[in-house]
């Protein structure tokens, strides 16, 4: 019942529990909103405690799919999947073919695409079985550089912002996650001056970082109330709640990570403290802006999608103006931004 209650709260379309036996496959796909257009939104390949957990993610996510498609100017709905289990003993090409069949039982209301744990290569396979796909190798490829990419135009538009200029020269910023979009978000932090502390599961990742980018690392517990200019979390979500929310020291909270606040609570919190929050969806939208355009009329074209990817800059500053302007936390701001833009083009 529980499940239900969850579902029909945050006005889901549909949610499909997914299962073969034969593969291991254990998934779940959320279709949160399809007014702009088939839902688009990758799939997230993890080892979930519980299938609540799971489930509880893929709702999350697929409804700030809804908001980043809407925000990010495509002609597309908001959805989600997540596969059950340890990628690096259950993943195989076969179970990856049975996901993609149970995706094109959906018909286009849902096309998936690349997420944690599901690379280009993956995406292959799970296109053998549907040819509901986005971010193909041969067409706009990993979408992880986008991401990068506005992410940065974001940490660039937020620290104006709390800063009085887009300059990132001698910030320190704090990263929680080096990965495959966090390391090369670092990179090009680091180009630009900043100083990067970083913390990561993967000491590989945080090694490298430190080595070639002079980063320190820290602990990844420790890395959320270390002192900072800029806090970028992107790992995980559900991080910053109300009550944690203090325990930030930066002027600014900016990253790649998706669902970042526990709850509206939390956005209402850091907005009192005087933290520049960019509002998640919309800093992190690059990679979508990139696979979405496969299915956009005309196509996907490298250029026009790098300039929309940069815009993010400028739809961050909006926000903040609009923000400031009236008294609202940026979270709400952006939330009435995508609601307004499905309500007046939405079927």
């Amino acid at each position: 019942m529980k499940a239900l209650e969850n579902i029909t709260k945050m006005d889901h379309e549909m949610v499909s529990y997914c299962f073969d036996k034969e593969t291991g496959l254990k998934a779940i796909i959320a279709v949160h909103n399809t007014k702009l257009g088939p839902a688009i939104g990758g799939t997230r390949f993890y080892d979930y405690k519980t299938e609540d957990d799971a489930l509880y993610d893929v709702l999350r996510l697929s409804r700030g799919m809804t908001f980043k498609n809407s925000v990010g100017g495509l002609h597309a709905g908001g959805g989600k999947a997540v596969i059950i289990g340890d990628p690096k003993t259950l993943k195989t090409p076969a179970l990856l073919r049975k996901y993609g069949s149970f995706v094109n039982r959906l018909n286009g209301s849902y096309y998936t695409a690349e997420d944690m744990n599901i690379s280009e290569e993956d995406v292959v396979y799970i296109n053998e079985g549907t040819e509901y796909v986005v971010g193909k190798k041969e067409i706009s490829g990993n979408p992880s550089p986008f991401t990068a990419l506005g992410t940065y135009m974001g940490i660039k538009a937020s620290a104006k912002e709390g800063f009085g200029s887009d300059s990132l020269k001698g910030l320190t910023i704090a990263m929680s996650g080096v990965g495959a979009v966090g390391y090369p978000l670092a990179e090009m932090l680091h180009k630009e001056g900043a100083k990067l502390i970083v913390a990561d599961t993967n000491t590989v990742a945080t090694e490298r970082a430190a080595k070639e980018l002079g980063a320190t690392v820290v602990g990844v517990n420790d890395i959320y109330t270390v002192e900072c200019d800029i806090f970028a979390p992107c790992a995980m979500g559900a991080i910053i709640s109300k009550e944690n929310a203090k325990d930030y020291k930066c002027k600014v909270i900016a990253g790649c990570a998706n669902n970042v606040l526990v709850d509206d609570e939390a956005g209402e919190e850091l907005y009192k403290l005087g933290i520049v929050y960019a509002p998640d969806y919309v800093i992190n939208g690059g990679g979508v802006i990139s696979c979405g355009y496969e299915i956009e009329p005309g196509g996907w074209d490298k250029d026009k999608v790098t300039n929309l990817v940069e815009n993010i800059y400028y739809t961050l500053e909006n926000i903040y103006k609009t923000s400031r302007e009236t008294n609202t936390p940026t979270y709400k701001v952006a939330d009435a931004l995508a609601m307004d833009r499905i309500n007046k083009e939405g079927k």
